[in-house]
């Protein structure tokens, strides 16, 4: 009787919480919001002057008295204050779309393999946040769901999102995850190999957004048409500011020891995995999910190397949002699914 009031006078949303980007779903009209996980502050004040784009662009430009902040780091909560404030800008957000009376129920996606003390730091800040109820769903699976794998079946998937600050691997039969591995190569690392090959290189210091641009602009990880980009950074012998030509060859050089990392972690994940399961797997392939999934010749290195088909999912990006949102139009059929709400999580 109540869940029934409820859904009429409150709104139900979906969060994929990213240590890159955080995408929310609004149960009737979709993903609403797609902002970088990223808060800018008034260390003077303890004020919020930005969430999301504008505070992305805030860093490595802010003043001594403002932060630009990822609260997130590897897809754990490492600043519990700020990441609450930025769960609770971008749920109130959400919710002014579609006002209503009472508090929203709110379905969160955290890495797999996420310890009780992750998942409580989650829930609280979620509940802190603003939401009336929160649930914790793993992003592979959440990924899963939103590409509409037969979770529910006596049938083995694999799923493998690659997301900023981890990759998640699991292995999903009947309603469960039957094998997860948590690899700390993700886009984050990439971005980092970037910016130490051009200083080792080029004897240049380029930031962070910089070597995102690079990435995205001409990073691959198989040859294919010749492309180049100008990068410009601060010359690490004169000081001076420098502007060097940077090729596609050069991107995948200092990209290659993580994607290594990577391939070698899938074949960790399917040597732990039971036969019949690998079976199944082998007949139907590999999902690839998360911003990752994004550079060009990953999944047809990953089909060479493995021997088993990968694909991309339709707009990669969003699978884990659209899995919650899912989940949330029908929470009794995949309450199993779920980590745990209130009831379930241990004590902080």
């Amino acid at each position: 009787m109540f869940d029934k009031i409820y859904k009429l006078i409150s709104n139900d949303i979906g969060i994929d919480l990213g240590t890159s980007n955080t995408l929310v779903y609004l149960k009737g009209h979709g993903i609403v919001i797609n902002e970088p996980s990223v808060v800018a502050m008034n260390i003077k004040t303890n004020q919020i002057l930005a969430v999301g784009m504008k505070a992305k662009e805030m860093l490595g430009r802010t003043p001594g008295h403002i932060r630009a902040i990822r609260p997130l780091v590897d897809g754990v909560i490492s600043d519990f204050e700020v990441t609450e404030e930025m769960l609770s800008y971008l749920i109130n957000k959400a919710d002014k779309m579609a006002p209503k009376l009472a508090r929203p129920r709110v379905v969160v996606g955290v890495p797999s393999g996420t310890t009780n003390v992750e998942s409580r730091a989650v829930y609280d800040a979620a509940r802190s946040a603003g939401a009336r109820e929160v649930y914790l769903v793993e992003e592979p699976m959440a990924a899963a769901i939103g590409t509409r794998l037969p979770i529910k079946d006596p049938i083995g998937s694999m799923v493998i999102d690659i997301g900023g600050g981890t990759t998640d691997i699991a292995v999903i039969s009947l309603g469960g995850v039957v094998k997860s591995k948590n690899l700390k190569i993700a886009g984050d690392r990439l971005n980092n190999d970037i910016i130490g090959y051009m200083r080792d290189e080029f004897k240049i210091l380029i930031g962070e957004r910089t070597a995102e641009m690079v990435k995205i602009a001409i990073g691959s990880v198989s040859e294919g048409e010749y492309m180049e980009t100008e990068v410009h950074g601060r010359d690490i012998l004169t000081g001076l500011p420098r502007a060097v030509t940077v090729t596609d060859a050069d991107v995948r050089e200092a990209m290659a020891l993580s994607v290594l990392g990577l391939i070698e972690g899938v074949k960790d994940m399917l040597e732990m995995t039971p036969p019949e399961i690998l079976s199944d797997i082998m007949h139907r392939g590999i999902t690839l999910s998360g911003g990752g999934a994004l550079i060009p010749g990953l999944a047809d290195l990953l089909t060479r190397v493995l021997k088993i088909p990968v694909y991309v999912v339709e707009d990669p990006l969003s699978a884990v949002a659209r899995g919650t949102g899912v989940i949330l139009d029908d929470m009794e059929f995949y309450k199993d699914v779920l980590i745990g709400n209130q009831d379930e999580l241990p004590p902080r």
